[in-house]
């Protein structure tokens, strides 16, 4: 069968053939998925939100090594980051004197925090003693470190990568640099407020993500949130993000004036995606209401797929702590769950289109499918359905 034609403008821009980004999800779009993605005409984001410049460095070798296509780097962009560019000469970025970290980080956490921890670890028959070597405190706690975004952003700048996208946060501070390396900027946002910040700050892409969205999202919907940000941010291309989890979403967000679709959760659950036979099997079982949005995880607002601990969480109404020692709380809980063997405590990200998701497939299955079914709906399924008169 011919391959669909579904193309925007968005799709010279970044050099791709069809209108479709995989999300960055973190940890989980990592190099066989981003491949998949890309080699099937989308553009592949890698989830980096969490990994150090070696481990970016692994990952974008390894998506090299299996596709030749275009493909990017996502990582936080926390407020706050951001500073003073590395010296063209090579030299090492001016930092200052790095925070002293103790070497327990529950000790960072106020006290209430670590009662909560304890009453958690209770609640569930979690172990008291915290399993060091799979601890998710300390990973947690890079946040806590001014210059790891930094690093960051050097490894993918020197890395060359063709896209940087950050996820949260606007990547202004650091667009100069990557249009000089050749790369293109995306900026995700959940309001206007911030759109505009983001495409006057230089990037060249703007995601407006809805609170459909499964991880960390906003609390405007899709449908109310693409057109006012398209309007907004005019002549700079949108994608749409939020609720899209099949070819009749590509072609709403197109009609809304999108110029292609940002995808999380319907790749979450492909052969391809870094996560669990569990968790994933937690996602297609979900229905549209089985999602919830919490601070639990990393203080931000976060959508997954709702379980025990995020409930205790939310009947304790603790106050979030920041990103970064937040982590610390949820971090220490994860580890003791997955040492009791306990994963369905986990994070889970998950948007609300979860209830139309019911079987694990290839990306490349999942992406041609999204194309498919949209050119379809444009091209035959509107003009059947709607009859249009033009007034002379």
């Amino acid at each position: 069968m011919a391959r669909p034609l579904l193309r925007t403008p968005i799709c010279d821009l970044l050099e791709i053939e069809y209108p479709v980004v995989l999300a960055g999800m973190g940890g989980v779009a990592s190099a066989e998925l981003v491949a998949a993605v890309s080699d099937a005409g989308g553009l592949g984001i890698i989830g980096a939100a969490a990994m150090g410049p070696d481990e970016i460095e692994a990952q974008v070798t390894k998506v090299r090594n299996l596709t030749s296509k275009p493909f990017g780097v996502d990582i936080l962009l926390p407020a706050g980051v951001g500073g003073p560019p590395r010296p063209r000469d090579g030299g090492e970025r001016p930092t200052g004197e790095r925070p002293q970290l103790p070497s327990n980080l529950l000790e960072l956490l106020p006290a209430e925090h670590q009662e909560f921890i304890r009453k958690a670890k209770a609640e569930f028959g979690l172990p008291e003693t915290r399993p060091e070597a799979d601890a998710g405190a300390p990973r947690a706690g890079r946040r806590m470190d001014p210059n790891f975004t930094q690093r960051q952003v050097d490894a993918i700048v020197d890395l060359k990568v063709p896209i940087f996208a950050s996820g949260l946060g606007n990547p202004a501070p650091y667009v100069e640099a990557f249009h000089a390396a050749g790369a293109k900027v995306i900026g995700l946002v959940g309001n206007v407020k911030n759109a505009r910040r983001v495409a006057e700050g230089g990037s060249d892409v703007v995601v407006a993500q809805g609170h459909e969205a499964g991880g960390h999202t906003g609390r405007i919907g899709t449908l109310a949130l693409v057109p006012q940000v398209v309007d907004a941010v005019s002549p700079t291309p949108v994608l749409a993000a939020g609720g899209v989890g099949d070819g009749r979403g590509v072609a709403a967000a197109l009609a809304l004036g999108a110029q292609g679709v940002w995808v999380g959760t319907a790749f979450l659950v492909s052969r391809e995606a870094n996560l669990s036979q569990l968790l994933k099997e937690r996602i297609l079982a979900a229905s549209e209401e089985d999602t919830r949005v919490t601070r639990l995880y990393s203080g931000k607002t976060m959508r997954n797929v709702t379980n025990p601990l995020i409930e205790f969480w939310e009947q304790e109404k603790l106050p979030a702590l920041p990103m970064g020692l937040q982590g610390i709380v949820s971090g220490e809980i994860s580890a003791a769950a997955r040492a009791a063997g306990k994963p369905e405590l986990a994070m889970n990200p998950a948007g609300q289109i979860a209830g139309m998701l019911h079987e694990s497939r290839p990306a490349k299955e999942i992406l041609e499918e999204l194309v498919t079914d949209a050119a379809r709906i444009i091209s035959e399924e509107l003009p059947r359905r709607v009859q249009v008169t033009v007034g002379t």
